[in-house]
């Protein structure tokens, strides 16, 4: 029995056509939501005034945890188990605003850093 060697091909070329017609459906269906997009089609959430966007302990993670360490025990910054024996939590907040010796200030709002500060007293 002799084999036809163009059928492999076939098949291949066959596969490459359906997988180039399932891509390009995918494509115009993600077009359409970027389109939608641009224009304003998805609302983004409203932060009310006094409201944190993010969760304190989340906010602390992505802005202060590289140098304080993600269980508080320091690092390049100092230790922060047990701050609350020496700062208020306004005193907190001011310091994450506006920075302290080596410290630079953080990008938050002021209600954030209030969350960040409160969290942060709130640790053992």
């Amino acid at each position: 029995m002799k084999r036809n060697p163009v059928m492999p091909f076939g098949i291949i070329a066959v596969l490459g056509i359906l997988t180039v017609i399932i891509i390009s459906y995918v494509g115009v269906a993600q077009q359409e939501d970027i389109l939608a997009a641009e224009e304003g089609g998805e609302p983004e959430q409203a932060v009310d005034e006094g409201e944190v966007a993010a969760e304190p302990d989340a906010m602390y993670e992505a802005n202060c945890s590289a140098c304080h360490g993600a269980d508080l025990s320091g690092g390049m910054g100092p230790e922060l188990t047990a701050v609350e024996s020496s700062y208020s939590a306004d005193e907190i907040s001011n310091i994450i605003l506006n920075g302290q010796g080596d410290m630079p200030a953080v990008d938050v709002t002021p209600e954030e850093a209030d969350a960040i500060s409160e969290w942060l007293i709130e640790q053992e």
